[in-house]
């Protein structure tokens, strides 16, 4: 098998292995959250976190909807492709989150989805870099985001978590120059 060595200034660990010629044009895609409201999912991430809704799939049949979102750049919103192209473009995309809402569950009170942080553990959360913390802390404040933790909670004053309107956790982080 051919393989391409790893960089010689990236960080080593066990299990570490050489990058195989096979998964050379890979992309690191998407990831998938279910989401029990579109409206309010979609509010939070487009309206709270600035994120745009590249592709709406619908799934009728199967009871399902697909919303796919991208935190684009200015120059990405300004040279966004016509409509008819945005599958493609998506597709070559990195970073995108999947949204999945399967009718009926925003007409059920009781329903929610597990978020990974409580037992059994698994999934964690997603992660936003902001330019300012202080700021982006106020914004949510402004926006009456539900805090995880908030920078000034803990051993970590670097970071803060908030939650979607699912529960799920996201970190906030501050661009480090």
């Amino acid at each position: 098998m051919s393989i391409i060595k790893q960089p010689a200034n990236a960080l080593n660990a066990n299990g570490v292995k050489d990058i195989p010629v096979q998964s050379e044009g890979f992309v690191y895609n998407h990831t998938m959250l279910r989401i029990k409201d579109p409206v309010k999912s979609l509010e939070f991430y487009t309206g709270v976190l600035g994120m745009t809704l590249l592709r709406h799939s619908q799934f009728p049949d199967a009871k399902f909807d697909l919303y796919f979102l991208a935190k684009l750049t200015k120059e990405e919103r300004n040279n966004l492709s016509n409509i008819d192209n945005l599958t493609a473009y998506v597709s070559r995309q990195r970073s995108i989150l999947e949204l999945t809402h399967n009718y009926g569950t925003e007409n059920d009170a009781e329903f929610s989805y597990h978020n990974g942080n409580s037992d059994p553990r698994g999934f964690g959360h997603i992660c936003f870099s902001v330019p300012n913390l202080a700021d982006a802390v106020k914004w949510f404040d402004e926006n009456n985001v539900v805090f995880q933790k908030r920078p000034e909670d803990g051993s970590m004053k670097d970071i803060a978590f908030i939650k979607d309107p699912d529960g799920y956790w996201i970190e906030i982080i501050e661009l480090k120059y």
